[in-house]
């Protein structure tokens, strides 16, 4: 049993340390508003949204003025809709037309985002995935809260191409759909390998057709907090041996870590179990993944720099952050029960200063970033990119994120945006939990032909178990 004492143990790291839960994020299943009609399936939509998830910003409010810790975003996933529109939606402009209706029902209710505006064709593509696909740009331009996913592989199935290269070009789209914005639309837009289920995070959530009707799924976040230990644990051992240049061995970082991942995650499940209690909806997991904000301190990268890389992208840089994934997985295991979605470390660059800097120091690039998400939580996050990159460029990337995935495993995604108008060594303001980014440089050789050969990458011969 998780008590309130046990939580007001935590009050430094908010108060100090930018402790924060992330998100309450609650899952809701549109399985049964599916119908023939638009305008039944939109409305039934509508209706469930705003009935399950009425209280959701007043219970999340009032949970964390009781525990005094910060709630950041209260959101709402919703079961993909390319299934939800199969039966109805005959043209792009009927998907956006769900779009907006899921855009209206989140501002509705005064969540921050809602997810789930996807599609899942790790194998290949129904009329009605297509038809979806093809919307997003529209969609995310004419909405403001609504967010995009779509699966295009996983370990089991190999790598839809077809998928692949369809996205390079709606990403693309989505740019230009939304270049007024600040090219706002791929950042609310996410292409998975192994996409999870149960994933509270944008703009990757979405509600697996395995859940609940309703459930919720909380995401806990502490940078900041791990940061601060690190650099108590190495000041300790510097007092320990009276020796300024003492640094801790590997033995008691991965203790430190562990320990401070437990902590965090404990506040998370208790967090979880009220919210589930005073809306009388099941919890589904904690998601303890290390999200960063701009803030200043709470970066992951500045984790990277506390285990003793000069910059992000030093070597060194991929077993640092490998070993960070781990400690901070095997802590939250031993907090709670039901730990899943990602959980593990982001490293998104427009979210973190940290990654920021490593960018503009020159120590860090698009390809060494690659090979940090072999390691990491997710993938290529919030990455801006000059805006006459080719889609086949951005194709050739999403599908070397995929099998990273495929291979290994374990979830990747690629989440770009193509700042329309702009190039390497400029800078692009989001705002918010968005950030800003440097303009990064992109290989300029070409993918053309590999990408346009259409089908499907086989899965690897470790994917057949049964």
């Amino acid at each position: 049993m998780i008590t309130a004492s046990e939580v007001l143990e935590t009050n430094r790291m908010v108060e100090e340390e930018n402790l924060d839960v992330r998100t309450i994020t609650m899952g809701i299943s549109l399985l049964d508003c599916a119908d023939s009609d638009l305008n039944a399936t939109c409305e039934k939509i509508f209706n469930k949204i705003t009935t399950l998830a009425k209280d959701l910003v007043k219970t999340g409010e009032s949970i964390s003025r009781e525990i005094g810790i910060p709630i950041v975003h209260k959101r709402v996933s919703v079961t993909p809709i390319a299934l939800i529109g199969a039966a109805c939606c005959h043209t792009v402009g009927d998907y956006v037309r769900i779009a907006q209706t899921l855009d209206k029902a989140a501002k509705t209710i005064g969540v921050n985002f809602l997810g789930g505006f996807s599609a899942i064709v790790s194998k290949g593509m129904t009329r009605s995935d297509e038809l979806l696909i093809r919307s997003i740009p529209q969609a995310l331009a004419t909405t403001d809260v609504v967010c995009s996913s779509v699966n295009v592989g996983s370990t089991k199935t190999g790598i839809n191409m077809d998928a692949v290269r369809l996205m390079g070009d709606i990403v693309k789209d989505a740019a230009e759909a939304t270049k007024d914005k600040q090219c706002i639309g791929p950042a609310k837009l996410v292409v998975f390998c192994n996409a999870p289920d149960d994933n509270p995070f944008m703009a990757g959530a979405f509600h697996g057709v395995s859940e609940a009707d309703a459930i919720i799924n909380v995401g806990v976040s502490g940078p900041g907090v791990v940061k601060y230990a690190l650099e108590q644990m190495d000041k300790q051992v510097k007092i320990d041996q009276n020796d300024e240049n003492a640094t801790a061995n590997f033995e008691l970082l991965c203790e430190t870590i562990k320990q401070t991942a437990f902590k965090i995650t404990r506040v998370g499940q208790f967090v979880a179990q009220e919210a589930s209690r005073r809306l009388n909806v099941p919890f589904g997991i904690i998601d303890l993944s290390l999200a960063p904000t701009p803030a200043v301190g709470d970066s992951v990268a500045d984790i990277l720099k506390c285990i003793g890389v000069e910059q992000p992208g030093a070597p060194g840089t991929t077993a640092a952050l490998a070993m960070l994934n781990d400690q901070v997985k095997k802590g939250g295991i031993m907090a709670s029960s039901y730990v899943g979605g990602l959980s593990g470390a982001f490293i998104p660059v427009s979210e973190d200063q940290g990654m920021i800097d490593a960018v503009e120091a020159g120590a860090l690039n698009i390809e060494k970033l690659e090979a940090m998400t072999c390691v990491c939580s997710v993938g290529l996050d919030m990455i801006a990119i000059p805006g006459d990159t080719p889609a086949t460029t951005i194709a050739g990337i999403i599908a070397d994120e995929s099998a990273i995935g495929m291979v290994n495993q374990k979830t990747t995604a690629v989440r770009v945006i193509p700042v329309i108008g702009k190039t390497v060594g400029e800078h692009i303001e989001w705002g918010g939990l968005l950030g800003h980014a440097p303009i990064m440089g992109v290989n300029s050789f070409s993918s053309e032909t590999f990408v346009n050969r259409g089908g499907r990458i086989p899965a690897p011969v470790h994917s057949f178990k049964n």
